[in-house]
């Protein structure tokens, strides 16, 4: 069982950043695959950007490549989303997820797990 709980959230401006956190509890955060998705008011949730066990391999949706990094830390169970250059558009909340395959990282029913989430609002 693993359990997420999402951090860093908040209001920023448009061109501003934010990073948010994804504390995971267990010994075994190391061999889960991350990732964070988002969901926009009244949209359907979507992937953002995931890595894997050992942080060697990520990958992004085309919207937020060149503004957005994702990194682990596996000494302190904690997996991360760096943001930049943030726009209006970037306004949901943003959920991170582990899965213990790296096969089809975008996919939603690749997860196992799931945290609460953590609002972001990105002002114009």
């Amino acid at each position: 069982q693993v359990q997420l709980v999402e951090s860093g959230g908040g209001l920023v401006q448009a061109g501003g950043s934010l990073r948010l956190s994804c504390a995971a509890s267990g010994r075994t955060f190391s061999s889960y695959a991350m990732a964070w998705f988002r969901q926009a008011p009244g949209k359907e949730r979507e992937f953002v950007a995931a890595i894997s066990w050992s942080g060697g391999s990520t990958t992004y949706a085309e919207f937020v490549k060149g503004r957005f990094t994702v990194s682990r830390d596996n000494a302190k169970n904690t997996v991360y989303l760096q943001m930049s250059s943030l726009k209006p558009e970037d306004t949901a909340v943003y959920y991170c997820a582990a899965a213990r395959t790296f096969v089809r990282p975008s996919s939603e029913g690749e997860y196992d797990y799931w945290g609460q989430g953590t609002e972001v609002t990105v002002s114009s």
